[in-house]
């Protein structure tokens, strides 16, 4: 039987620019970015005011590229800084508009994802989705326990990157998701380790601003003494410290760049620096998996290492060095944003998974 065809819109948008495709069901026919100057952005006093200058700018962006609108089955927008939710596709309601408007969980650019779906979609009488946001929650109770009774450990990853190479790899695998036992490493400008059992993220480092391994821009678990002493000792501001933290922490703190291309470039030159920094990403990023393993009392299916930093072959080698005695390492380099939000707009719509309700699933 012939799948319906769905023509997909989906929306990435990013602090200076906003990625948009166009999907036949999860074939891509169109792929755009538009970028956004400082002086554009500076007229709007939040990034929540931005969201009719974006849509304008999508709608003219498809307009001149030919693409009527009137042909769209379904819009879908990345998913924002919303409550803790499991991971899924879900309609754009009052409740998510109202959360991703106010930034329940904070003010990100890609809380305008899910508004201007909602805005497009509205207009055309079709459904808006969002797929998997940053705050997707499926911690086991056990792997929410710090150790510190007043920190509770949060999910915050990778969740519409790692659910969709979990899934391309149970296809490929002709296994289902749900039954799979996977470890999914995204290696970006944030890393994070995704123990994934039974369909679900049962623990994950918090890839914000919290544990794990060290990363482009990221410092990663640090010793928390050493940290307090730092954070009293005077010579710096709250604001600074968390800068250093996530954004100039990681491989900028030690070598002046988030850019692995860089690094690797100086590794070949000789630079003896470089070549232990980016040695001791790639040994923290192993040591993270095999904590992950443990999770699983070592039954692993596959690893996944998935993200920019996973076209680094040196760097992959590393890694898989390291932890390839555990289970087959699988490499899907990238994080094909757009082409995981129309697979998942395409799921509801062909009936495979059912449509969640925020906030409750």
């Amino acid at each position: 039987m012939q799948k319906q065809l769905n023509r997909i819109l989906v929306i990435n948008p990013g602090s200076t620019s906003t990625k948009i495709g166009v999907f036949d069901n999860d074939v891509q026919i169109l792929e755009k970015t538009i970028r956004h100057s400082t002086e554009e952005l500076a007229d709007f006093p939040a990034i929540i005011d931005q969201f009719q200058f974006r849509k304008q700018n999508i709608l003219e962006a498809l307009d001149e590229e030919g693409m009527n609108v009137s042909k769209l089955s379904a819009v879908c927008g990345r998913g924002g800084l919303l409550r803790p939710i499991e991971g899924g596709t879900y309609a754009v309601n009052e409740a998510m508009l109202e959360d991703l408007r106010e930034g329940y969980s904070g003010q990100h650019a890609s809380n305008l994802g899910g508004i201007i779906a909602h805005e497009i979609a509205e207009g055309l009488n079709i459904p808006a989705f969002i797929v998997d946001p940053v705050v997707v929650d499926e911690l086991s109770p056990i792997a929410r326990i710090s150790g510190f009774s007043l920190i509770e450990r949060k999910s915050i990853f990778h969740a519409l990157n790692q659910k969709a190479v979990a899934r391309r790899y149970a296809k490929e695998a002709g296994r289902a998701y749900k039954d799979l036992r996977l470890i999914v490493t995204h290696m970006g400008g944030g890393i994070t380790v995704g123990v994934h059992e039974d369909g679900k993220v049962v623990d994950v480092n918090n890839g914000l601003h919290g544990d794990g391994p060290f990363s482009p821009e990221r410092a990663g678990t640090v010793p928390a003494g050493d940290l307090v002493e730092l954070c009293f000792s005077g010579q710096y501001y709250r604001h600074e410290i968390m800068k250093k933290l996530v954004g100039q922490g990681g491989l900028v703190g030690y070598l002046g760049t988030n850019d692995a291309v860089t690094v690797e470039k100086r590794i070949q030159k000789g630079d003896k620096e470089a070549a232990l920094v980016y040695d001791a990403m790639a040994y923290q990023v192993a040591r993270e998996i095999g904590s992950a393993s443990a999770v699983l009392k070592g039954q692993v299916d596959a690893i996944i290492l998935t993200g920019g930093l996973a076209y680094g072959k040196d760097f992959v080698k590393a890694i898989s060095d390291r932890i390839s005695w555990i289970a087959d390492v699988v490499v899907h380099p990238g994080e094909n944003e757009l082409q995981a939000l129309a697979e998942g707009a395409s799921r509801v719509l062909d009936g495979e998974e059912q449509t969640r309700i925020y906030p409750n699933g």
